[in-house]
């Protein structure tokens, strides 16, 4: 099983993880209120059932559901035969159904608070379109964060052995790709979150504060790759700044390489290490350029060999010039 495979498998299996830690915190807070017999039942009026569920029931039943739907979903991203679209929408679904059972149970352990007979325990049937609603908003987080995933059947193992591209003489030729951080993207869109919590049940004092913070994660989240006549560029955020570029004039060669982004950057984002740098988005592969002066750069993006090929054929071509 290659990287992608597995780094999609863990962007599929997140949300389930997500969506029980919520429910343990929830029952953890507000368990001393909650009664001995939940009303867990509902008819279309919102109005409870006739079968409570204890506390405890309520506690395993939890885990149990979100366990065995985590695994069911976790088997079919790690062993499936599905597309790479298929696995994006697999994802997608996860986390749109763990949005709606989050919200779902969440409420339903709140509309009990302070009950002293589960069977007054009243569900309002409105919640279900707040529900649904948080459902297609999950599963929206959910298939945003596949684009920051490879392919899990193109992902290369290492330099394919292309190192050149044929140009003729004065032919141009350009490339460009994007590439992102999933756990970047993750960290501030769960931040931006935050920030609002905050504003509404702290203070508005506050909360623009983590809301910035959540902003900026979001803008370095990803960053476009380019090769051209100028050499190599990457243009980090939707405003394309910071902006780093190693010119022509400053490569000696490129290469295709996969890298460990713990092991051999020591984690992610703009990493300085002993005569390397680099923009670190994830492990895999990666375009490595050595600069005349000895010293590496690299970024993490998808179709790196291609990227080498055409920066040491420019490479040359000015060097013959």
């Amino acid at each position: 099983m290659n990287q992608a495979r597995i780094r999609l498998a863990s962007v599929t299996v997140a949300p389930f993880v997500l969506a029980l830690a919520v429910q343990l915190a929830v029952l953890l807070a507000v368990g001393d209120r909650l009664p001995d017999s939940l009303a867990t039942h509902f008819d279309l009026s919102g109005d409870a059932g006739r079968d409570p569920m204890s506390r405890t029931a309520a506690l395993i039943g939890t885990v149990l559901l979100f366990a065995g739907i985590g695994a069911l979903w976790a088997v079919s991203a790690f062993g499936s035969p599905l597309t790479a679209r298929g696995m994006r929408w697999l994802t997608a679904g996860g986390w749109a159904l763990n949005g709606f059972l989050g919200y779902g149970l969440t409420a339903t352990l709140l509309a009990n608070l302070d009950a002293t007979d589960s069977s007054a325990v009243h569900f309002p049937p409105w919640q279900l379109g707040v529900a649904t609603a948080v459902a297609l908003a999950a599963g929206g987080v959910g298939l945003l964060l596949t684009r920051f995933v490879p392919d899990p059947r193109t992902e290369p193992t290492g330099d394919d052995g292309v190192s050149r591209i044929d140009l003729a003489d004065g032919e141009l030729a350009g490339w460009s790709r994007r590439t992102g951080s999933g756990a970047l993207l993750a960290v501030g869109l769960l931040t931006l979150l935050a920030g609002v919590f905050v504003a509404v049940t702290v203070s508005w004092r506050y909360g623009p504060f983590v809301f910035v913070i959540g902003l900026l994660a979001l803008v370095f989240a990803s960053a476009r790759v380019s090769v051209d006549r100028h050499g190599l560029t990457v243009d980090m955020g939707a405003l394309s700044w910071p902006r780093v570029r190693v010119p022509l004039d400053g490569v000696d060669t490129a290469s295709s390489r996969r890298i460990n982004a713990v092991a051999d950057f020591g984690g992610w984002g703009y990493r300085i290490r002993h005569n390397r740098t680099g923009f670190i988005m994830r492990s895999g592969e990666a375009i490595v350029v050595r600069r005349t002066d000895g010293r590496e750069f690299a970024v993490t993006v998808g179709d790196s060999a291609t990227a080498a090929a055409l920066l040491n054929t420019l490479v040359d071509r000015r060097k013959r010039s």
